[in-house]
């Protein structure tokens, strides 16, 4: 349940915050409790909090305080209806100002960018409500339009009590009228509905909140073929009966991950947007979480956010390795037949090729790249670095892609092909958005492509053939657009 001293005040966070590898929060000011599913607005992207105001970013990496919405309260969410914005909110409950007797109250919106003349929000309708005593408390409200029906549902309520569903209009943002509540879930709150695949998903927060690094938060999920449930977990046990399976916990210095959305990029590209209880990182501090959002066996599972590091970079398609085209050199071993090796000989271990081994062999200038087995040899050996002043995507920074050990850098080129040149410079065809899918893969893309404008969204590092790499238009149902990065 949440508590009146935990709302927020963005206009007082002044502090920029220098982006850590160890965090998987956003940079910038991303200080936020209880945040609203992301939206997007004229090419920003807003999301709302508890206590009246809420986050804004210009490319869904670096996030700073700006978005209103007038009620305060808690746990809103927002959900684009047509061309207007439909904003959900809890005013009271939650032990908010002592009880449990909540209002749930939605208002419509042209825009986010209070900077708009179009920005009004209309008045207020409330279309639930608790009166402190029966077994449910108002607050924690979610949007879901299911895109089957057009029908539109809310979600909401918190540990004191049952989670409720109601029906409201897409058109007016009011209670369908006759609709009666329905108990979905318990042992739970700040709940959100999706739909995917024939499925409807009832994910909700379980464990303790509002008590920073002791916070034991965590968000769990239940699906059924229809809307109204019942909702049941991977093992089968109902959410009314307290069951749910693990969509993300605690890890990597955050804890308390509570207030599921989901934001679908692409076709396979998914992210998950949640606040996290505390960030060891930033001073305990209840943050915004953006991750990459997988689907196992039909079950939503947050991925861990790409950080960099020196891999092999290896094609979906065939298992192949990118590489740098130039000559293979060969290692030198003892070697004698197997069968004369005499078992009891000493074993040892043999060196991997080193750097300087070759190097001088490489040509100085450009190096175009290729796809070849893997044999653990430099030219296959690639350092994915964030560079921090690049700015970002939803989710994510952009990197560099070097060769392990050097400067030469994996760049587009204007034909639409991928190249390496001999030092990084910064350039935007050479930085490279990367994101997991939602099978576990990834699509790696140029940020940009010389002699086109604007920020590349659509070609991505491709396997044409088995042993040639290329710019090619996302697809996600073809492994050519698929990469992993093994660590061996």
């Amino acid at each position: 349940m949440k508590t009146m001293h935990h709302f927020l005040t963005f206009a007082a966070t002044a502090v920029a915050v220098a982006f850590s590898q160890a965090t998987l929060a956003q940079v910038g000011q991303p200080y936020i409790h209880d945040p609203s599913t992301i939206a997007e607005c004229d090419g920003k992207y807003y999301t709302f909090g508890t206590g009246g105001g809420g986050l804004i970013s210009e490319d869904g990496w670096s996030w700073k305080g700006g978005a209103e919405r007038p009620g305060g309260g808690a746990a809103p969410d927002v959900l684009k209806i047509g061309d207007r914005y439909l904003v959900i909110y809890g005013a009271t409950g939650g032990g908010l100002g002592g009880g449990h007797n909540g209002r749930i109250l939605t208002m419509w919106n042209k825009t986010l960018d209070p900077k708009s003349p179009d920005f009004k929000y209309s008045e207020a309708i409330e279309v639930a409500s608790s009166d402190g005593l029966e077994d449910n408390d108002a607050i924690d409200p979610s949007l879901l339009l299911d895109p089957t029906t057009g029908r539109l549902w809310v979600s909401y309520g918190t540990y004191f009590g049952n989670i409720r569903m109601i029906e409201i209009d897409p058109q007016t943002g009011k209670r369908v009228d006759g609709n009666v509540p329905l108990d979905i879930a318990i042992d739970c709150e700040a709940t959100d509905l999706i739909y995917r695949d024939g499925w409807y998903y009832l994910l909700g927060t379980h464990g303790t909140c509002c008590d920073g690094v002791n916070s034991t938060y965590n968000i769990v999920v239940g699906r059924s073929r229809t809307v109204t449930g019942p909702y049941l977990d991977n093992v089968g046990r109902d959410m009314k009966a307290g069951g749910g399976k693990m969509v993300i916990a605690a890890g990597d210095r955050v804890v308390g991950p509570g207030h599921f959305g989901r934001t679908i990029i692409d076709e396979g590209v998914e992210v998950m947007s949640c606040h996290y209880e505390a960030d060891f990182e930033k001073s305990g501090r209840s943050v915004l979480g953006i991750r990459p959002l997988l689907w196992k066996n039909g079950w939503p599972v947050a991925g861990d956010r790409f950080k960099g590091g020196t891999f092999e970079i290896e094609s979906e398609r065939r298992g192949y390795a990118l590489e740098l085209a130039v000559d293979f050199v060969r290692m030198n071993q003892d070697r004698q037949g197997w069968w004369r090796a005499d078992p009891s000989t000493p074993v040892k271990p043999i060196a991997n090729q080193q750097l300087s081994d070759v190097i001088n062999t490489w040509p100085a200038g450009e190096i175009p790249a290729r796809i070849g087995d893997y044999m653990f040899r430099p030219h296959q050996r690639w350092t994915v670095t964030p560079v921090d002043e690049a700015g970002g995507y939803l989710g994510g920074p952009y990197f560099k892609i070097t060769i392990e050990g050097t400067q030469r850098a994996l760049a587009a080129t204007q034909q639409l092909e991928v190249t390496t040149v001999p030092e990084f410079t910064g350039a935007p065809e050479q930085l490279w958005r990367i994101e997991q899918l939602i099978d576990g893969t990834f699509r790696i893309l140029p940020k940009s492509i010389p002699g086109r404008e604007g920020v590349n969204t659509k070609y991505v590092l491709y396997s044409i053939g088995d042993s040639t790499p290329t710019l090619e238009v996302y697809d996600f149902n073809s492994d050519n657009s698929k990469w992993n990065f093994r660590n061996h």
